[in-house]
């Protein structure tokens, strides 16, 4: 292919085998292995940090108790042959392993039902971060979903099934939006720091909601005077149940929505308009005003967007298996502080979120006292050990420099060590 010039430029040269990369080169390898190391490196050593309080607290072993939580969690039914591993398959794995109706089948269920709102809050985190915001206000934004989709799940009875399912999660959506966007708003228009104004949002949202669903409350169940708590949504606006019995929770559709959604925050981001103009912000907010972006229209939209994830999130919690709404969820709900854990651990990366979401859901239902076998570890513990791992995992999650700064250290010991041997 010829340049402007007319002439076909040379081919650069190959370059040579052992020369040393360009300053460029090496700082693209650690960024990429920062990105994959770090967040590995983060959860082993919260891992390694939580057995160690559980020997020196308890004289367990960290060992037997993070297999029992495992195993609570489910996550072993991936494995068809997690039981029998050792035997030989000469015409590959054994797949009629998978026993779709056992308690480690059962576990696996409500570990994803409870990965799926952890998913969308981890987004609601995410997508906050890559345009320079902090958004703490998942918790708020999560209860004003709830609300909406029980009030909108009591109204429209009539309705088929699926299209209530829509009409409520719709409306949840956008007031997660809502209530997201006031905190962009004033950071657009006064300069009010989202982290405070998140928080005291988080508040409102759990007293309103208190005040909603409490005693003599305006949504409380007349029939259930002496219960703070919602009427039932109807059942055209229930999730439909693809694995396991609805009776006992199985997972529903909700699951397949939050993964949707990592789909739709990915392409967001890396392929809209919208989403260059929100990572541009992020960047650098002054090069971005600069380049003719509105910086206070992306702080409004980036909130508002993070707070439909959460409002989203309540609304499949709401449907897919609570199916009415009470005072002590409303004032105990803590689902959008871990998605900040979500977030962080998954480097604000769709798939990150993923596993990390995965992570946090094992650990949450297999210490639960109904999984975690009590002769092992004591359950009533279990919960505090998912808090330690959840905090170091905050605390070790800004640890790129320090990663880097290992990886560089470690070659240039190799580096000495290897012009002394050529020395002596």
């Amino acid at each position: 292919m010829s340049d402007l010039t007319g002439e076909t430029p040379e081919a650069p040269e190959p370059t040579p085998e052992g020369a040393i990369p360009s300053v460029a080169a090496r700082l693209a390898l650690y960024q990429r292995a920062g990105g994959v190391i770090t967040p590995i490196l983060t959860a082993l050593i919260a891992f390694l940090i939580g057995g160690l309080v559980v020997y020196a607290t308890t004289g367990k072993n960290p060992v037997s108790t993070y297999k029992a939580i495992f195993k609570g969690s489910g996550l072993s039914w991936l494995s068809p042959v997690s039981v029998h591993w050792h035997t030989f398959y000469p015409n590959g794995i054994d797949w009629t392993g998978w026993d779709t109706n056992n308690l480690t089948a059962l576990n696996l269920q409500q570990t994803l039902i409870i990965v799926t709102p952890l998913i969308l809050t981890g987004l609601a985190v995410a997508f906050a971060f890559r345009c320079g915001l902090f958004n703490i206000g998942g918790n708020g934004q999560y209860t004003v979903g709830a609300i909406t989709a029980v009030q909108f799940g009591i109204w429209f009875s009539g309705l088929p099934g699926p299209l209530h399912v829509i009409i409520a999660m719709i409306a949840a959506t956008l007031a997660g939006a809502a209530w997201g966007g006031i905190a962009g708003l004033l950071k657009a228009t006064t300069g009010a720091h989202e982290v405070i104004t998140t928080i005291m949002l988080n508040w409102i949202a759990l007293w309103v909601g208190s005040y909603l669903v409490g005693f003599n409350g305006p949504l409380q169940d007349p029939r259930q005077i002496s219960a703070p708590v919602t009427r039932p949504i109807a059942q055209s606006a229930h999730l439909h149940v693809f694995w396991g019995n609805p009776l006992l929770q199985g997972l529903h559709v909700g699951f397949f929505i939050a993964l949707a959604a990592l789909v739709v925050y990915w392409i967001l981001l890396n392929r809209t308009t919208l989403g260059y103009e929100v990572r541009a912000v992020g960047f650098n907010a002054e090069a971005a005003r600069y380049g003719g972006i509105s910086v206070k229209r992306n702080y409004f939209l980036a909130m508002a967007i993070s707070g439909a994830f959460a409002g989203l999130a309540g609304s499949i919690d709401l449907l897919g298996w609570q199916f009415n709404l009470d005072l002590t969820t409303v004032q105990s709900v803590q689902i959008g502080f871990i998605g900040i854990a979500v977030a962080l651990l998954g480097r604000n990366s769709a798939v990150g979120i993923l596993f990390s979401a995965l992570m946090f859901g094992a650990l949450l239902n297999g210490t639960s006292s109904r999984n975690l076998d009590p002769s092992i570890f004591r359950p009533e513990l279990a919960g505090n050990l998912t808090r330690i791992i959840q905090g170091l995992v905050v605390l070790f999650v800004g640890a790129d420099l320090l990663i880097l700064y290992l990886w560089q250290a470690r070659k240039k010991v190799r580096l000495s060590q290897r012009k002394g041997a050529e020395q002596a």
